[in-house]
């Protein structure tokens, strides 16, 4: 899709758009979140990409490319500053041309893939002729939707409202991030005025195509789905993706180390008088010593995990865990040192980004 998306791929017209950040590289079991959206954006068919990208452009292109390895052609779509999802958009207009396009949030996790999604679509699109569909949005059942864009639908699947974040919500079903739009949104993002936030916001638009006598029609996810911006529901995701995986072994292990249950161990990966319990994946070019890693856990590559105890965790690439009795439930950025002093006095000594957590027992 065209976080925001253009279409060039045989068999479809749609283009994909994704809007990034850095966090979107942060790996849901050693595979970035992003390359998902991207994967599930060619499996569906789309092999013309742009990606909407800000502060953060140099790292996306750098782990992204041209598309070549996904099977893809990737656009970068730059935007000085995040004025919304209705903005990325308007600022892809060249690259989208008068195709339709798939919308998708990237750092959105969907256990179901967008190809279904997308037929959908593009059958309504073909059988309904002058009263087709102008876009088609993605609804989740949520237990409390008071916190999110809500849809109001009737009996037959049209949408008939959305409403942001209601005091009193007509449905239980939240927008997911997933959009698939034709030309006529063009119209839509141009005729909106930005929110009381400062954005032009991809719902005002929305509202807008339903106002002005266009279609819109809706799916109810199947599976679930995670926004994986924050630490826990990250961690929940990569419990989610690991379950799947199929252990093997493509590193080393020697014979005083155990390995239980589904482990995927990477190239040039070695486990070293240690027990891994899977679902676990260990990285390429990772070293595990005298250690236990616990279900749950996704180490990086280039990592050193050494006479320590990690569980339900995210390692990320070129990071130590030296001496540490205990680390769970942790997301571990790239490139950190964890390591225990026998310095005296003994102390907490940390530095720590922002928006940091740290929570002592």
């Amino acid at each position: 899709m065209k976080g925001l998306i253009l279409s060039g791929g045989a068999g479809t017209r749609l283009r994909p758009i994704t809007h990034t950040s850095a966090k979107q590289l942060v790996p849901i079991a050693n595979k970035p979140i992003l390359f998902y959206g991207i994967e599930d954006m060619v499996a569906a068919g789309i092999d013309e990409i742009g990606i909407v990208v800000g502060d953060t452009a140099e790292e996306i292109v750098a782990a992204v490319g041209d598309g070549s390895k996904f099977g893809a052609r990737v656009t970068y779509i730059p935007q000085d500053a995040p004025l919304g999802l209705a903005h990325c958009v308007r600022i892809a207009r060249d690259f989208l041309g008068d195709d339709d396009f798939v919308m998708y949030l990237g750092d959105n996790m969907l256990q179901q893939g967008l190809a279904e999604f997308v037929d959908e679509f593009e059958s309504a699109r073909a059988r309904d002729g002058a009263d087709a569909p102008a876009a088609q949005i993605l609804l989740a059942h949520v237990d409390d939707p008071t916190q999110f864009g809500v849809a109001a639908v009737n009996e037959v699947g049209e949408v008939l409202y959305l409403v942001e974040k209601p005091a009193d919500p007509p449905s239980d079903l939240a927008l997911v991030g997933v959009y698939l739009f034709d030309a006529e949104i063009h119209t839509a993002v141009a005729s909106i005025e930005p929110s009381a936030r400062g954005e032009l916001e991809i719902t005002d638009a929305i509202q807008w195509l339903l106002e002005h006598g266009h279609r819109v029609r809706h799916e109810v996810l199947r599976g679930w789905w995670i926004d994986t911006g924050k630490k826990d529901p990250l961690l929940d995701c990569n419990r989610l993706v690991l379950e799947t995986l199929q252990g093997r072994n493509d590193g080393k292990v020697d014979e005083a180390s155990t390995i239980e249950g589904s482990v995927v161990i990477e190239a040039g990966g070695e486990i070293i008088g240690s027990r891994v319990r899977g679902p676990a994946i260990i990285g390429e070019r990772t070293r595990v010593v005298n250690s236990y890693i616990g279900p749950f856990t996704s180490v990086a590559a280039d990592c050193e995990v050494v006479d320590s105890e990690v569980e339900h965790s995210v390692v990320l690439s070129g990071s130590r865990i030296l001496g540490i009795d205990r680390l769970t439930d942790s997301l571990v950025g790239r490139q950190v040192e964890v390591v225990r002093s026998d310095r005296r006095p003994h102390a907490l000594r940390l530095m720590l980004g922002d928006h940091s957590k740290v929570e002592l027992d």
